[in-house]
Formats: structure tokens, C-alpha cells, sequence
């Protein structure tokens, strides 16, 4: 099964949060926060404009993203849980 998503909407992955500090401190997975970053699975066609228009999604597929904080829907495809959100719950993209 795979999800495609709609209008302006982008799946995207999480990435794990470092679990050790750069000290060498081991954190605990109950003690760390959900990650803000992500790479981008797929992307929808875009939303339209006023005119009817269609307006692109100004990501592609494999980019590593920043996300805001509690954004998005998660959902569970395979096995593998993922996030849903609009186009503008993404910061910015890492180069």
C-alpha cells in the first residue's frame, strides 16, 4: 500500500533525533522530543489559486526538511509512521 497526497499536502518521514550528545551523554528515548526534521516521501500536485490555477509545491521528493512543531497528521502506512501536513508547515529546507 502506498499514500499519495492531495492538493498541497507532503508526506514526510522524521528523522530520529541524535540520541547522544556531542559530550558522549546517552539520552533515553522517553526523554527526547519528536524530531523537527524530516525527508519528503512524496508530494500532491500543488493547491489553486484564485483563478483556478494550479500553484506547485515548492518541495521535491528527497528533500531534508525543518518542520513546525506539532504539525501535521501521523499515520501508519506499512508499518512505518509517517506525517501528513501542509506545505506551509514546512520552515525551510536543508542544503
Amino acid at each position: 500500500m502506498s499514500l499519495k497526497p492531495l492538493t498541497d499536502r507532503v508526506l514526510v518521514k522524521r528523522v530520529d533525533a541524535e540520541t547522544v550528545t556531542k559530550f558522549g551523554i546517552v539520552i533515553p528515548d522517553n526523554a527526547t522530543e519528536k524530531s523537527d526534521q524530516g525527508v519528503v516521501l512524496a508530494v500532491g500536485p500543488g493547491r489553486r489559486d484564485d483563478d483556478g490555477k494550479l500553484v506547485p509545491i515548492g518541495v521535491k521528493v528527497n528533500d531534508r526538511v525543518l518542520l513546525a512543531k506539532n504539525s501535521g497528521t501521523e499515520v501508519n502506512v506499512n508499518g512505518e509512521k509517517l506525517l501528513v501536513l501542509k506545505e506551509n508547515d514546512i520552515l525551510g529546507i536543508f542544503e
